[in-house]
């Protein structure tokens, strides 16, 4: 009789040493996908239907003027996000159980295997565990990689670098992709800013955060994070913004994000001041609390050290304002200190799969 019951668990409740090498080897499966392939096409991709089912669902939560103090829309946008977040917690979960059931499928597909000389029953066993092992990893990894996109926010980056070399029109035009702040007033210098500021903060919320919850609740937790990142770009805003009113209608949205983001963007900050070293603990605390958001300075304040340049937004803030204005070559640095963060990462991934082998908790 097949018995299934800890596949509804976290691999790491379930199975805690080989749970931790085939998260990491998820991780790494998923980080190569994204540097050698990037994104899924658009039609198959978790995230742009997470954008597409909150589009439909703030036509309805917010209003096309301001109401005042608007409970009612509240409650409505918090209502749809939590039935949401219920749909891609329960996908994510049976997904989730899918690839665990693969990788614990019955043994006595052992007993049908082609004959391998030497092997005898015991030996072929094992051998199908190690490869149930490596499909169910290869699987999961499958799954994650659409939950994040480092590729994707360094190609933008550089995209407004090379439109900015053309000309600062193209720049600003090409920055508007990244950012939702307004553009056609900005300087080189500030193009440049932002483009930088987008990276630090993207670091976190496209890679850092959906990893980190990853490791922490499995599929279902990149997943939840992801929409409530998603909600928080698209409904998270004070005042007009496309038609509509979110000053109430984004609050459930945006304090879901802070909420997920506090200990991510904390991590990518720490990242990113290990990655260009020099970076003293007080100064970082002190930059990242200049902001509005209780986390998006973290990680801007940190790259703005790292870099030694200063990151300003007209009017709300201004990160290191000792520093000078950041150049051409200060954006490629940029993006060289990010991908030091994630190689880090994949760095981390792989010493646990090195520390589970050594420490021999190997149980196929």
């Amino acid at each position: 009789m097949l018995v299934i019951h800890w596949h509804w668990l976290h691999p790491l409740v379930a199975r805690p040493g080989q749970g931790t090498a085939f998260l990491a080897l998820a991780v790494l499966v998923a980080l190569a996908v994204d540097r050698v392939w990037g994104e899924p096409p658009a039609r198959w991709h978790p995230v742009v239907w997470m954008g597409q089912a909150l589009g439909a669902c703030g036509r309805w939560v917010a209003p096309t003027a301001s109401t005042g103090r608007d409970l009612k829309g509240f409650w409505l946008a918090a209502l749809f996000w939590c039935a949401l977040a219920a749909i891609v917690l329960i996908v994510s979960a049976l997904l989730l159980a899918a690839v665990l059931y693969v990788w614990g499928a019955p043994t006595e597909v052992c007993e049908v295997i082609i004959d391998m000389p030497g092997l005898g029953l015991e030996g072929a066993c094992a051998v199908v565990g190690v490869l149930r092992f490596l499909l169910a990893a290869l699987l999961l990894g499958l799954l994650l990689k659409p939950l994040f996109a480092f590729r994707l926010l360094l190609r933008e980056v550089r995209a407004v670098e090379d439109a900015l070399a053309r000309s600062l029109g193209e720049g600003r035009a090409r920055l508007a992709w990244l950012v939702s702040r307004d553009v056609t007033q900005l300087s080189a210098d500030e193009v440049r800013q932002s483009a930088i500021e987008s990276l630090a903060e993207n670091l976190n919320d496209s890679v850092v955060a959906p990893l980190f919850w990853f490791a922490v609740a499995g599929l279902p937790g990149a997943a939840l994070y992801r929409l409530a990142n998603t909600a928080d770009a698209m409904w998270g805003y004070r005042g007009m913004r496309e038609g509509r009113y979110w000053e109430w209608a984004g609050k459930w949205a945006a304090h879901a994000d802070d909420v997920l983001s506090w200990l991510p963007a904390r991590i990518t900050a720490l990242l990113l001041a290990l990655a260009g070293r020099g970076v003293r603990p007080r100064a970082l605390a002190r930059e990242a609390r200049q902001t509005p958001s209780p986390n998006s300075g973290w990680p801007m304040a940190a790259m703005a050290l790292v870099l030694d340049v200063r990151l300003t937004k007209p009017g709300v803030y201004q990160l290191h304002a000792q520093g000078r204005a950041p150049g051409a070559p200060d954006v490629a640095r940029a993006e060289t200190v990010a991908s030091k963060v994630v190689m880090a990462i994949a760095g981390i991934a792989g010493a646990a799969i090195v520390i589970v082998v050594i420490e021999g908790v190997w149980n196929v």
